[in-house]
């Protein structure tokens, strides 16, 4: 066989019975090695990547339906199928199929072969074709027993298809049902009723081409009117005709497209509301309809896209100030379902489709719609702004920056629908949380392009915090002038915490554009006025707003903060709730506890040198108290500089020395014998570290005799260990005979009996002959200098883990200490 090339679409069912679109690409059938057998080929047009390699099984069933489309199962729920784009490639890949399985090219579908009883299958076997009963008033009996009983088996129901296709069978059933109806006989209708029914449970497209034509899709509908369950007949031909009316907004001069949208809209009638809820045994039958009407579907958006002149009077239209109002609603109604329809679309399609929108001038028809006072009008413009926002914004991004050099703030597309939030009448603000999710995925910086000559996200908040910030806050700044705010009933409360939330994304996603407005307008100050109001969902919002300029740990939000005071509304609020445990209470503690954990020195002076006597009697958690403890330490620091400028000196000499040389002396320390080092000897650090060492004595000495008389006063503030579960700062500074000082932590030197800092252990002071020069003895352990524990340093107390771990492997107490003598 020769490869043949057509241009197809590949799609595959999804679970929800709908079509995915693989991807478009050329068709061929060929002998695939690999696969043993003839194969369809399908390589993308893009890349030439291969998008489907299927072997044309003997055993499977393949239909051939409206002349471009061959269906097919792979496996159990996994349909596949090819929409060509020429009937011609079609035919030739059909005749392709039919060789290899030996099939009459003139058939809609392959046979199916299924596992059936030796005895049904001698019975078919014999029976080549199947033979129906004339089509008689007295044999419709007969012939609805013969549908229901072909039904349970493929082949008999293939064989019954192709039975009714050939005879031309349907039209003269539909040809009796004007007789039964004229007769007025019920029973006649009700047989007619249970052979439709199974008609439409074959599946077959050929007999829905038939049934769906424009003369005979009416006379089905009034066949399924007379089911045998209901006393009175259901009147659907009479809601077709008269109730739903057809109404062409733009007159539609092509023909075949107007008739397949009457199509299209019955079959849907017939599959939602005219069939019976399919049971689970008969759900997949209905496939094929669920094709017919999505193929349907995708054909009327490519006719109507490719109708220039169609939607060149719908725009012309919508936006004619000549219009009157009842038109402008139906056209923009029109629209509204046009793009709820292409929701059903593959993404290609769904490109294609906006782009052809946004080429017809939709968003400034969206404009000139928004600015109008019908409220159903400006509800469906709304929705059609939601399909173009979600597919693309940077679209509409685009859009609102170039006429804002051409408009005033207050007609600006973006301007209004802020404005129709603002002014929702709907209690429940239904449209405004619509609207605010919208303007949510606008200045969403995540879905912003960036290209080497521009930036998107610099470029469009620039443009909205100049052009549309102040519209958004004017609500909240009008209602916050006092001390309380000045209206504070649900439907305000409830906008306030939309906007708010939006304000709150913008702290976390935009960066110096959120921050110089908020310092620019004070608007933080303005926000805390909402901590007053009765409702506790917008106070945590306002509370919330404030959390996360904190958490940003930003020294000009800090700043902004300080200077104005703005803690006062927390600690108010946090008063006024009382004892009451709620998430109002919950949530003030957990941003002063961030405070605390995060060590931010300039909020926690803050706080404590301003609202200390307000919360000192706060007991029942440790936040504050813990508080104050971080703002002693952080005073004590300030009092003596030298002590801090040591503590940075010790921090970088034991954290950042080179690594090189750590390992040097390692190795020198490995390799002298303990047995050489005679009592009172020790290896010494560089005496220039020895003398910076011994200039800091004395400035730690008085340190640690004012820290002696603020014990008691600690023990009273705080347990022993602190909230976060480290020990409490506390130092040993012991005095040997004569003049020699031992400053060690209590861990490194409480922990270890053995240790050179011990009594009785070699190179303890106490060892050491007196000496009229001071020395400070200074545990060392691998050349780090060991002067005093942090307890914030989480480092340390790793060390002083890892310090335990050795001394016991390693067994005696000597290894890798450094001693000190004179």
């Amino acid at each position: 066989m020769t490869d043949t090339r057509r241009r197809v679409k590949v799609y595959t069912l999804n679970e929800d019975r709908q079509w995915d679109d693989r991807g478009t690409g050329h068709v061929s059938s060929g002998y695939v090695e690999r696969l043993k057998g003839m194969s369809l080929l399908v390589r993308a047009e893009s890349d030439g990547s291969l998008l489907l390699e299927s072997k044309i099984n003997p055993n499977t069933a393949y239909q051939k339906q409206q002349d471009t489309l061959i269906v097919w199962s792979e496996a159990e729920n996994y349909d596949l199928a090819l929409s060509f784009q020429e009937k011609a490639g079609c035919d030739e890949i059909w005749e392709k199929i039919c060789q290899v399985q030996g099939k009459d090219p003139s058939v809609d579908i392959t046979q199916e072969l299924v596992d059936e009883s030796e005895e049904e299958r001698f019975d078919d076997l014999s029976s080549p074709g199947l033979e129906l009963p004339p089509c008689e008033l007295n044999r419709l009996e007969e012939v609805a027993e013969l549908v229901a009983s072909s039904l349970p088996s493929p082949l008999r129901r293939e064989k019954l298809a192709l039975a009714l296709e050939n005879e031309g069978y349907i039209k003269k059933l539909l040809e009796l049902f004007h007789v039964c109806e004229d007769l007025e006989n019920l029973e006649g209708l009700h047989h007619l009723y249970e052979i439709i029914k199974g008609i439409f449970l074959l599946n077959r497209t050929a007999l829905f081409e038939v049934m769906f034509s424009e003369e005979c899709i009416m006379d089905v509908i009034g066949c399924l009117e007379y089911d045998p369950s209901l006393p009175q007949p259901r009147k659907h031909r009479e809601f077709l005709t008269k109730t739903a009316k057809f109404k062409e907004v733009i007159p539609i001069s092509d023909p075949e497209l107007k008739q397949k949208i009457h199509q299209t809209y019955r079959v849907q009638y017939i599959q939602d509301m005219v069939l019976p809820t399919p049971s689970v045994f008969e759900e997949n039958m209905l496939s094929t309809l669920h094709s017919f009407i999505f193929f349907n579907k995708v054909e009327i958006v490519g006719m109507l896209q490719d109708d220039e002149k169609f939607l060149t009077d719908l725009f012309a239209q919508l936006t004619d100030e000549a219009t009157d109002d009842d038109k402008r609603h139906e056209l923009v109604n029109f629209l509204k379902e046009f793009c709820a329809f292409s929701q059903t679309l593959q993404p290609q399609n769904r490109d294609a489709f906006f782009k052809t929108l946004s080429n017809m001038g939709i968003l400034p028809a969206l404009e000139v719609i928004l600015g109008m006072d019908d409220i159903q009008v400006r509800s469906a413009a709304t929705d059609i702004f939601s399909y173009l926002v979600e597919y693309n914004p940077s679209m509409v991004r685009e859009f609102v920056m170039q006429e804002a050099q051409q408009n005033d703030d207050d007609i600006l597309l973006i301007n209004l629908i802020i404005e129709h939030m603002i002014c929702d009448t709907d209690p429940e603000l239904g449209g405004a949380v619509q609207l605010m999710g919208l303007l949510r995925t606008l200045v969403d910086p995540e879905n912003m392009l960036a290209t080497a000559n521009k930036t998107e996200k610099t470029e469009f908040l620039s443009f909205f915090y100049k052009h549309c910030m102040h519209v958004l806050t004017a609500p909240l700044l009008a209602n916050t002038t006092e001390e309380k705010p000045s209206k504070d009933d649900f439907q305000t409360s409830q906008l306030l915490a939309l906007i708010l939330e939006l304000l709150t994304f913008c702290v976390e996603h935009h960066t110096y554009h959120i921050k110089n407005y908020i310092i620019n307008k004070d608007i933080l100050r303005r926000v805390l006025v909402l901590m007053a109001s009765s409702h506790a969902f917008l106070a945590l919002c306002a509370l919330r707003f404030m959390r996360k300029i904190v958490g940003l740990k930003d020294e000009f939000y800090n700043r902004y903060i300080m200077r104005n005071f703005l803690f006062e509304p927390v600690i108010k609020a946090f008063l006024n709730n009382g004892s009451r445990y709620n998430l109002m209470n919950s949530a003030i503690i957990e941003m002063f506890e961030y405070i605390r954990v995060e060590d931010i020195k300039s909020l926690t002076a803050h706080v404590i040198e301003n609202y200390w006597k307000a919360v000192e009697d706060v007991n029942y958690v440790q936040t504050f108290k813990g508080l104050k403890l971080r703002y002693e330490q952080q005073r004590e620091r300030q009092d003596n500089p030298k002590l801090d400028s040591m503590r940075s000196i010790l921090r970088n000499h034991r954290f950042r020395r080179d690594a090189r040389t750590l390992e040097d002396e390692e190795e020198i320390w490995f390799n002298t014998d303990e047995d050489d080092l005679e009592d009172g000897e020790a290896v010494v650090p560089p005496s220039d570290k020895l003398k910076a060492d011994e200039d800091l004595i004395d400035p730690i000495s008085k340190f640690m005799e004012r820290k002696k008389l603020k014990e008691s006063e600690e023990k009273e503030i705080l347990p022993k260990t602190n909230l976060t579960g480290r020990q409490s700062p506390s130092f040993k500074l012991s005095f040997s005979s004569g003049n020699k000082t031992n400053l060690t932590s209590q861990s490194s030197a409480s922990n270890h009996p053995g240790s050179p800092g011990s009594p009785g252990s070699p190179g303890s002071p106490g060892s050491v002959t007196k000496s009229t020069t001071q020395t400070a003895a200074i545990t060392t352990k691998g050349g780090l200098v060991g002067l005093v524990d942090y307890p914030d340093d989480d480092e340390e107390e790793e060390e002083e883990e890892e310090e335990e771990v050795e001394s016991k492997e390693e067994g005696p107490p000597l290894s890798k200490k450094s001693r000190l003598g004179s």
